[in-house]
């Protein structure tokens, strides 16, 4: 019998929550990434972090820095790893000038919002963001307050009309 491989088992995906936190998402991108094979064992096996990844721009290209891979135990131990070290996005000139030109202007940045798997290649998901202060942190999370009363609310109303 031939079975079909379920890829969503597999699909490792690592989430940057306090993006969503700090910054005002604008628009989403997805990239490629220039990755060693070290670095592809270890983000299959969820050693990633990237809540303090950014991705800047250097001749012409686009680099994601900050981003920490862990090599894993069962590594060389005679090969030198940088788990620290700049990565290359994959991207077209056009859109590398297109989202230089965006970050260009005052209070954007370009950040790493998810690390994930599409068929077997890594991918990134990065935002434009502008960051948010304090002030809108605050209502940010009144809103997600008021919004979970209120389903607790609707529920115990459906609740109540289904004992009638």
């Amino acid at each position: 019998m031939l079975y079909k491989k379920n890829h969503d088992l597999k699909r490792v995906k690592i989430i940057n929550k306090k993006a969503y936190y700090n910054y005002f998402i604008e628009d989403k991108f997805q990239s490629g990434l220039v990755l060693e094979g070290w670095e592809v064992k270890s983000i299959r096996c969820g050693k990633v972090n990237i809540t303090e990844s950014y991705i800047t721009y250097y001749l012409n290209e686009m680099y994601l820095c900050n981003a920490l891979i862990q090599p894993l135990n069962s590594s060389s131990k005679y090969f030198c790893y940088n788990p620290i070290r700049k990565r290359k996005l994959l991207l077209n000139k056009n859109e590398i000038d297109f989202l230089y030109s965006k970050k260009k202007n005052i209070g954007y940045t370009l950040i790493s919002l998810s690390l994930f798997w599409k068929k077997s290649w890594c991918k990134l998901e990065f935002g434009l963001a502008k960051g948010k202060n304090i002030q809108d942190k605050r209502t940010n999370i009144k809103n997600e307050e008021w919004k979970k009363e209120r389903m607790n609310i609707i529920k115990k109303k459906q609740g109540i009309k289904n004992i009638l």
